[in-house]
């Protein structure tokens, strides 16, 4: 078979065996730490923050990403979002300051600054985000259980913990990245999701057994839920690869004995160039509404607050959708620049065949983006909903994560870069690609978000 002979070229190649092995390696170290609790915290201080993670949308997400660590109360609890969260803010920083804006063009020195300053930034996100998280548990397990209260110096304690936890997940990320197979950050972010997966889908199949409580259309009921699963993933596969292909044309030149140009290539503009910008903002203000409901209490908890507190309810959606669509304009306003590329492709001698080189090569461009992020952006916003019209025909809530939004997003993002990267390798020993025909493509960005 074409599968087997595949994973034996992989085998053959040392360096790619060597990638792979060390790459299961330090996953292998992440989950571990997943399960090490923090000092203090006792199994029944886990039952009452894991009721609480189960009810609250927004704790739910941090719980996957994180693959469980958030709800078990682990040393990696905050995961790798404060990574993630400052390394947007510093890529938002670049759009804005013309200080960022250089050292962006400044190539690895700059990059490394850059980087330098995401660390910073992480470390101090870690020292606002920890104590959040343990008087959250707190609060938590003293309406459960009537815990004992954290002292100052035990919260301080605990979230150095949690801080030097979140920074050792950015250097085995940062390993697997050097070292292994992927982006590393991506990578970490990757496997958080899928270990809630077997879980999920055994509760699944489990909950539509004849006989169990609820059991509502058999197993058949559970063939046509995989099977529209299956197809989900098809469409989040082609809204991460869908590109538009704009010829340019570059002049000859006649330098000594050779030539130079005169090779027609493409500009790939993505459908969806915002990536899951767009879901991440647009969920940052949903979650506005819930959280004032929690401090309002019980009073809270009616009209506007009900409406855009129930991540399952229409008006919620709704918003949510719209906000989708206008964040995916703006990132992508923000992010694609025709005129940069009207004017780099002008300096190399390239233009676009029946457009002028200059502003109409710049307008050209942006007229094209305009066209295809109308269509990107009501797919995005169709998938990130998708979870609650799930909900709706009775899939349980951590199953019917993956049938869209951001999890979906990074999950098939993630595995086509790192596809990608092993299919390069094999080519590069002069072996087929994973696929029969054509290759495969990753993101651009090659990001986790």
């Amino acid at each position: 078979m074409r599968f087997i002979q595949t994973i034996r070229n992989i085998w053959t190649i040392e360096e790619l065996r060597k990638r792979i092995l060390v790459t299961l390696m330090l996953v292998l170290v992440y989950r571990l730490g997943c399960y090490v609790v923090l000092p203090g915290i006792s199994p029944e201080d886990l039952d009452a923050l894991s009721n609480f993670t189960n009810k609250s949308g927004l704790m739910q997400l941090l719980d996957m990403f994180s693959g469980g660590a958030f709800s078990q109360a682990s040393i990696f609890a905050l995961g790798i979002m404060p990574y993630i969260t400052a390394s947007i803010v510093i890529q938002l920083l670049g759009m804005v300051l013309p200080s960022f804006q250089k050292m962006q063009r400044e190539g690895e020195s700059g990059r490394q600054k850059l980087s330098q300053y995401t660390r910073y930034l992480t470390v101090l996100i870690l020292l606002l985000q920890g104590p959040a998280y343990l008087v959250n548990l707190q609060v938590q397990v003293s309406a459960a259980t009537g815990g004992a209260h954290m002292g100052f110096w035990t919260i301080a304690f605990l979230t150095v913990i949690l801080a030097a936890g979140s920074m050792f997940i950015m250097w085995l990320g940062e390993r697997i990245t050097d070292r292994g197979i992927g982006n590393g950050i991506s990578f970490i972010i990757l496997v958080g999701i899928i270990a809630r997966l077997p879980g999920a889908l055994f509760y699944e199949f489990t909950s539509r057994l004849p006989g169990a409580t609820g059991s509502q259309g058999g197993l058949i009921m559970f063939v046509v839920e995989i099977i529209l699963l299956f197809a989900v993933t098809v469409g989040a596969v082609l809204l991460v690869q869908g590109t538009r292909k704009v010829p340019v044309q570059y002049a000859k030149r006649i330098v000594g004995n050779r030539q130079y140009g005169g090779a027609r290539q493409y500009i790939p503009l993505k459908v969806n160039a915002a990536g899951v910008m767009p879901i991440i903002f647009a969920q940052a203000i949903m979650f506005i509404p819930i959280t004032l409901a929690g401090f309002g209490g019980s009073e809270g908890t009616s009209g506007f607050y009900a409406a855009f507190s129930d991540i399952n309810g229409f008006w919620y959606n709704l918003v949510y959708f719209i906000l989708i669509v206008a964040f995916t304009y703006f990132y992508t306003a923000i992010t694609v620049r025709p005129t940069q590329m009207a004017e780099d492709m002008k300096r190399n001698n390239g233009f676009i065949p029946g457009v002028k080189p200059g502003k109409k090569t710049a307008e050209y461009l942006d007229s094209i983006m305009s066209r295809i992020t109308l269509p990107g952006s009501l797919f995005l916003g169709i998938v990130a909903i998708l979870p609650a019209f799930a909900r709706f025909f009775g899939i349980s809530q951590n199953f019917a994560q993956f049938f869209g939004g951001t999890s979906l997003l990074i999950l098939v993002g993630v595995v086509l870069d790192t596809l990608q990267q092993i299919e390069s390798h094999l080519m590069m020993h002069h072996y087929d690609g994973l696929m029969k025909d054509g290759k495969i493509k990753g993101r651009t960005t090659g990001s986790a978000y």
